[in-house]
């Protein structure tokens, strides 16, 4: 199963957590929010179709996060678990850690935003849209 969420970077992007990444429907993003690399996206996990979000509660699920720009990309893999609630009306947090809130939808992730190629950030610093896809097996 596959989603497919549209965002844009923005001037603030700057990749540096390194334990988290988030693509946020905010439309504003200040230097202190690091682990952001899109602004507007277009649906928050609240919008993700039920059989999807169920897909995602599975312990055993893979969950792999594509990010795309005309001319990046970047793949993040994590899992899935059974608390994630997808509910949030905002944002869409993929976690290097086991942590879980209304806002997380990937945990045990093998990227955060500090990991992704230099290339992608400053596309997305520059304002680049972006494609966000989830797909979980």
């Amino acid at each position: 199963m596959e989603e497919v969420v549209r965002a844009r970077g923005h001037e603030n992007v700057s990749g540096e957590h390194a334990s988290t990444l988030e693509v946020t429907t905010d439309d504003y993003l200040t230097p202190a929010g690091d682990c952001i690399v899109g602004i507007e996206a277009d649906r928050a996990p609240a919008d993700l179709p039920d059989e999807f979000t169920a897909a995602c509660r599975d312990a055993e699920a893979t969950i792999t996060a594509v990010l795309e720009t005309d001319d990046a990309r970047a793949t993040v893999v994590g899992s899935g678990h059974p608390d994630l609630s997808f509910t949030n009306e905002r944002g869409h947090v993929l976690r290097t850690s086991t942590y879980v809130d209304d806002r997380t939808v990937m945990v045990d992730a093998d990227k955060a935003a500090a990991d992704l190629p230099r290339d992608l950030v400053s596309a997305l610093a520059d304002g680049a849209d972006l494609t966000f896809t989830f797909r979980v097996d």
